[in-house]
């Protein structure tokens, strides 16, 4: 609101101010100018944090996982090591369909499982496993019998145990030939996989991504196994489907990740603006946040079947294929993540057409330090409501404000010190008469001529 003598010209020329008062700090920044009030002392208001979930989820997270790879290499190195050594100096839980052995199903329930298992034992069975299945059956497997009169103690013993007829117990022989064979099957189709997977991301990205997810998968494999042997639960035909799932789902991970990186490092040298490590490192942060969706919707419900059926149901025949799709989903989430990329990343760097990409960019970056550093603040100001003069006119309205000089009144002369002649025999100065030419002492003109 304006007073009532404010002149129409004052109001006028103040009204680009009033409109600057309601500036934000953002249209301040980008007019070049600091934040502040009109009439106190300049007070910068702090800026507002970004959600870090709407960084992951706009790919702005910055997360240099190509550039701490050594560190990540470490920390995977130690796991993979520690789970080598439970491997080779604890071994696996072989199921009866590796190992051989007999297994018994008969009727009961949770309280008669302890009694059932230790008549086997006094019979003379090994008993590798007993559990509930089906809520209303003990299953009961051990090791292999020496003949049938030692099977047939081990069937009176459980069912006199679980008070049912010899009867009604249910018992099968597995020979370990026939794991063998699964052993054997297992391993081939693993071995027909690789293959597979090699020889696609070789023909759709490059070899080197190849290698990289070939690291990925067989630190999958080793964390998943290692896992497996700490815990002791014992490996099935289940485990078997299990590990070829995990494996299927970490090279679609990888594969969405290397599918950006392909986007990002395509025609990278034209413009000499990042190096290969770091459109890499641009691409892993535009999909970490798809990767944890889809690792999170898929561990759900193993975890369901892992924790709940199998812990707190004690449905036994599920905990061998949830804990292998459990513990491999987290494993191949990190490896496509954190593993796969940067190892692509550092076989790139290698090659001379990348280290003469990341010359190039280091000295136009360096040459653009230099050039920044001479470059008058006054005039970046400048360039900056130039390039933002869209953004509204109350930034440019405060800009020209502080920049432009005041000007001067129409009804006041500027006259130099030249034009200003002293008075006849007074040694003293007059006033000079508007539109008149300078006069210099000696009666000289400008021009330096003496007047006649």
């Amino acid at each position: 609101m304006t007073r009532p003598d404010t002149p129409a010209e004052d109001v006028a020329v103040n009204a680009p101010i009033a409109d600057a008062a309601a500036v934000d700090d953002s249209q301040l920044a980008d007019a070049g100018l600091p934040a502040g009030t009109e009439d106190g002392p300049e007070v910068r208001r702090p800026q507002r944090r970004v959600a870090l979930t709407h960084r992951l989820y706009n790919g702005e997270a910055g997360l240099d996982v190509v550039g701490r790879s050594r560190l990540i290499y470490t920390i995977t190195a130690v796991i993979v090591v520690l789970c080598l050594a439970s491997i080779v100096f604890r071994g696996f839980n072989f199921g009866i369909e590796f190992a051989g052995g007999n297994s018994y199903t008969l009727p009961g329930h949770s309280q008669q499982l302890t009694a059932v298992r230790t008549a086997a034992e006094k019979a003379g069975a090994d008993v590798s496993s007993a559990q509930i299945v089906g809520g209303s059956k003990i299953l009961l497997r051990t090791g292999q019998l020496p003949n049938e009169s030692a099977n047939n103690a081990v069937v009176d013993a459980v069912a006199k145990a679980a008070g049912v007829q010899p009867g009604a117990v249910n018992q099968d022989a597995v020979s370990a030939a026939w794991g063998h064979d699964i052993t054997d099957q297992a391993l081939i189709a693993l071995v027909v996989f690789l293959i597979a997977v090699v020889l696609f991301l070789a023909v759709r990205f490059q070899p080197k991504m190849a290698i990289g997810a070939m690291a990925s998968l067989l630190h999958d494999i080793v964390l998943t196994a290692g896992v497996y042997s700490l815990i002791g639960f014992e490996v099935t035909p289940s485990t078997v489907i299990g590990f070829l799932t995990i494996l299927g789902f970490s090279l679609y991970d990888t594969v969405v990740v290397f599918d950006k990186v392909d986007e990002n490092t395509k025609d990278l040298s034209r413009g000499a603006r990042m190096t290969w490590s770091e459109a890499a490192n641009l691409a892993v942060n535009q999909t970490l946040m798809r990767s944890i969706n889809t690792s999170v919707i898929a561990l759900l419900p193993v975890a369901g079947l892992l924790f709940v059926g199998a812990g707190l149901l004690g449905v036994g025949t599920l905990k061998d294929l949830a804990l292998v799709l459990f513990v491999g989903l987290a494993a191949g989430t990190y490896s496509s993540i954190f593993l796969a990329t940067p190892i692509v990343a550092d076989l790139k760097e290698l090659e001379p057409e990348q280290v003469s990409l990341r010359r190039r960019v280091l000295a136009r970056r360096s040459a653009a330090a230099r050039t920044g550093a001479t470059r008058a603040p006054g005039a970046v100001a400048s360039a900056r409501r130039a390039g933002n003069a869209r953004r509204g006119s109350s930034a440019v309205a405060l800009a020209e404000r502080d920049e432009l000089p005041a000007q001067p009144s129409a009804d006041v002369v500027v006259e130099s010190p030249a034009s200003v002649r002293p008075e006849p025999g007074s040694g003293r100065t007059t006033a000079p008469r508007p539109g008149a030419r300078p006069q210099r002492p000696g009666g000289r003109g400008s021009s330096g001529k003496k007047r006649r």
